[in-house]
C-alpha cells in the first residue's frame, strides 16, 4: 500500500524524533480534515464519510483516546497503532502523514515549483487522450478548450456539470479508458478512499500521471516509484486561517485565496 510504504519512509527520515511528535490541533470539516502537529507543521486530507463507520452509530467508538475532545496531545505513534481503524481514523492518519511530509518537502532533493499547477506543465500542443478521475471542473474545462480527447471517470454523476456528461465513461469501460489514455489526472482523494493503488496497477508505464489536490501532499518517493510524474500538492502558509476555513466548510479553492499555495512536485527520474 502506498500510504503504508510512505509512512515507513517518513519514519526512517524522522528517526527517533517521530516518537515525540503529538497532535496539537484537529479540525474535521465537510470537505477536509486538517491537523497541526507539535513540530509546527500542518496537513490536510479529504474527509471520507461512511455513515456505517462512525461513533454516532457505534457507541464503542464514542469515547477513548482518539475520539472527539481527546485528540489534542495524543502521540502520532499511538494514532497509527490504534486498534480502531475506522474510516475517520484513517482520514486523520492521512492528514498527519501530510503534515509530517510538509517538513521533509523543504529538502533540496525534490524539485518543487511554487504557485504552479501541474496541468500547466503538460505539453498539449498536439491533442492527446486525457482521462480525468474525479470531477475536477477546471481540468475538464481546460482539456476541452485545448481540443484534447477527454474521458471522465466519476462514480457520482451529479458531480459532473451537464456540459461535460457526454465525456463520462460507463463503469464497465473504465479500465479500458485508463489503459488507452496518454495522460491521467487523478484526484488526491483516491489516497483517502484507498483506490489509488489499484489505479496505478492498471495504468501503463507510458502514460503520464498527475495526482492533484490538497490530499496529494504526501512525501512523493513511493508515488514517484509507482509511476506518478507530477503531483499538484498544497503548502499551508497560515494554519490558523486554514483551520477556520475548513471548519466553515471550505473546499480547496477557498484556501488558495489566503492561507495556502499550490506547489508542483516533479518526478525527474
Amino acid at each position: 500500500m502506498i500510504l503504508d510504504e510512505t509512512l515507513g519512509v517518513i519514519k526512517a527520515r524522522y528517526g527517533l524524533r517521530f516518537n515525540t511528535i503529538s497532535i496539537e490541533k484537529l479540525v474535521a470539516g465537510i470537505y477536509f480534515t486538517a491537523v497541526k502537529l507539535s513540530n509546527g507543521y500542518s496537513g490536510m486530507a479529504y474527509t471520507v464519510y461512511d455513515s456505517d463507520d462512525c461513533c454516532t452509530k457505534n457507541r464503542n467508538r464514542g469515547f477513548g483516546a482518539f475520539t472527539p475532545g481527546n485528540f489534542k496531545g495524543q502521540k502520532i505513534t499511538d494514532l497509527f497503532t490504534h486498534p480502531d481503524q475506522s474510516c475517520f481514523i484513517k482520514t486523520v492518519q492521512l492528514a498527519v502523514i501530510n503534515a509530517l511530509s510538509a517538513e521533509l518537502l523543504t529538502e533540496p532533493e525534490y524539485r518543487i515549483i511554487e504557485n504552479t499547477d501541474p496541468f500547466d506543465l503538460l505539453d498539449l500542443q498536439v491533442p492527446k487522450q486525457v482521462c480525468v478521475v474525479g470531477a475536477f471542473i477546471s481540468y475538464l474545462k481546460k482539456t476541452v478548450e485545448l481540443n484534447c480527447h477527454l474521458k471522465i471517470i466519476e462514480l457520482n454523476e451529479d458531480a459532473v456539470p451537464g456540459e461535460y456528461k457526454q465525456y463520462m465513461v460507463p463503469a464497465g469501460l473504465a479500465e479500458k479508458a485508463l489503459v488507452q489514455s496518454d495522460i491521467m489526472i487523478i484526484t488526491g482523494s483516491s489516497l483517502a478512499n484507498h483506490t489509488l493503488d489499484k489505479l496505478l496497477d492498471i495504468i501503463p508505464a507510458t502514460t503520464q500521471v498527475l495526482l492533484v489536490g490538497p490530499t496529494s501532499s504526501i512525501l512523493p518517493d513511493i508515488l514517484f516509484n509507482r509511476g506518478v510524474n507530477l503531483i499538484g500538492a498544497t503548502r499551508v502558509t497560515d494554519s490558523e486561517k486554514t483551520f477556520q476555513l475548513i471548519a466553515e466548510g471550505a473546499s480547496g479553492f477557498h484556501l488558495f485565496k489566503s492561507c495556502a499555495i499550490k506547489i508542483c512536485l516533479v518526478n525527474e527520474s
